[in-house]
């Protein structure tokens, strides 16, 4: 989809060198996946802190025995 966008050059040129990319398509496409990628994780966050944990549950002894995490 063709778009026409006033981008403060700038800052474009900035994210660009950054990021190292060569097109300001690339630029302008790599910074719209990390904005989605960003606030779907803040949203996954704010699930996170609404679970309710057991308080007797001791997480070192449930970890005994497994194999170590490479």
């Amino acid at each position: 989809m063709a778009t026409n966008l006033a981008i403060d050059d700038k800052l474009l040129q900035e994210a660009k060198r950054v990021g190292k990319l060569r097109t300001k398509k690339d630029t302008v496409t790599k910074a719209l996946e990390e904005f989605i990628l960003r606030r779907r994780q803040r949203k996954v966050m704010r699930a996170l802190g609404t679970f309710r944990f057991r308080e007797d549950w001791q997480y070192k002894q449930d970890r005994l025995g497994r194999e170590p995490r490479r």
